[in-house]
């Protein structure tokens, strides 16, 4: 599992784009996650899936609801990551209102989950391989914490404690 110290590997994700910008189409657009993150402080929230009850009445909340206190702590990006394409996960941030506030990244195959080693296997539930719950401040590529939820909890990836690891 990825640690404190560590970058991120190499890897590529998706985010669904309602704007055309430099090299980007309106649509899903993948971007290597090194480039994007390179000089930046971004807070990457992880979660099972889109519009399931905890993400949805909780996490995700969260942190839009906080998410001047994160600019204000100088976090340049607040990323929801995913194991789900980049349709859905784009049709549960315009429900959720996070357009312009926190990126919805998409993880649609597990591969990044994998090699962050923070898959979560539901088969029993029927939802497939999805991602742990987490957070993570990640500087310039490199993880400065990382804070994964034990099963059924959430206590330490919310909004909330995340500032606070920010001090």
């Amino acid at each position: 599992m990825i640690e404190a110290g560590q970058h991120l590997p190499a890897g590529q994700l998706s985010e669904y784009l309602t704007e055309p910008g430099e090299g980007c189409s309106i649509g899903p657009n993948r971007f290597e996650v090194q480039e994007r993150l390179k000089g930046k402080k971004v807070v990457i929230f992880g979660l099972p899936g889109a519009f399931t009850p905890t993400c949805s009445a909780k996490h995700l909340p969260g942190y839009l609801a906080e998410i001047e206190q994160f600019r204000a702590k100088g976090v340049d990006e607040v990323w929801c990551f995913a194991v789900n394409d980049a349709f859905v996960m784009h049709a549960w941030g315009e429900q959720q209102g996070a357009s312009g506030k926190v990126a919805m990244i998409a993880d649609g195959s597990a591969d990044y989950t994998r090699a962050l080693g923070l898959e979560l296997d539901l088969n029993a539930h029927g939802m497939g391989l999805r991602c742990k719950r987490f957070a993570m401040i990640v500087e310039d590529g490199v993880v400065r914490s990382v804070d994964v939820e034990a099963p059924g909890q959430f206590t330490v990836s919310d909004a909330t404690s995340q500032l606070a690891r920010l001090g």
